[in-house]
């Protein structure tokens, strides 16, 4: 979701100042997305750069991009013998602490699959002369859309227990419909109504893995945690849910 995971108020604080745009889980991304994305939010004083900050994959890219874009920053803190510093910016959840970690070498910053962990600044140094600032993922207060936060909802930057969760998987469901119907298919088993509602296909899927409670009634709730697990750990397939 590289569209809703943006800050809005992120391009009035930053101004003209560089960024460095990490497109981070391209493992469990839509790669031809993916390419689209990188095209679009690279231009003038922006650079973006795929990673699975989990596996490491592509972050080590990071050093030599941070001094193409930083040229002459660079020439001028090494001639004062100065410390460059970035901010690392972002939702709940997205994995800058993994980010973090892969650039030091070691675990300095907590990580979790679980929003709101890092609960303070800290200044993190690496080689070569760069401090890193982490910071706690943070949330604008109100969204543009309501698509915005479903989305931020169905990759794990809201925390679920203060949503409807089968709302936010019929919204998932709808999408997924949209842009990758074979993967309801292959995962649950059915083929999606193009005119159902979400709560239909939802019921379906339940009825599929066979979420029943007493009397037949099909629990939707437990199909909505499962389908909300298994889209996050990538077990539905590749996917990117927005386009630039």
């Amino acid at each position: 979701i590289p569209n809703s995971s943006r800050n809005p108020d992120v391009e009035r604080i930053v101004g003209s100042k560089p960024r460095l745009i990490v497109l981070n889980r391209a493992d469990q991304a839509d790669a031809a997305a993916t390419a689209l994305w990188k095209k679009a939010l690279t231009g003038e004083g922006a650079l973006a750069l795929e990673m699975d900050c989990k596996s490491g994959r592509g972050v080590n890219a990071f050093p030599a991009a941070a001094r193409s874009l930083l040229k002459e920053k660079i020439e001028r803190a090494e001639a004062k013998g100065k410390a460059l510093r970035f901010m690392v910016l972002g939702v709940p959840n997205v994995g800058k602490s993994s980010f973090i970690n892969r650039l030091a070498g070691r675990k300095a910053a907590e990580t979790s699959d679980r929003p709101g962990v890092t609960r303070g600044k800290q200044w993190i140094t690496l080689n070569g002369g760069i401090l890193l600032l982490d910071t706690p993922g943070i949330l604008w207060p109100k969204f543009e859309s309501p698509e915005v936060g479903y989305s931020l909802a169905w990759t794990g930057a809201i925390n679920d227990n203060i949503l409807d969760v089968e709302l936010v998987a019929c919204r998932l469901l709808e999408r997924l419909r949209e842009l990758y119907p074979d993967a309801i298919e292959a995962r649950y088993k059915f083929t999606p109504d193009p005119e159902a509602p979400g709560y239909e296909l939802l019921e379906a899927a339940a009825r599929k893995r066979g979420f029943l409670i007493s009397g037949g009634e099909v629990n939707t709730e437990r199909m909505a945690h499962v389908l909300l697990d298994e889209f996050r750990e990538g077990k539905l397939g590749r996917m990117t849910l927005e386009r630039p």
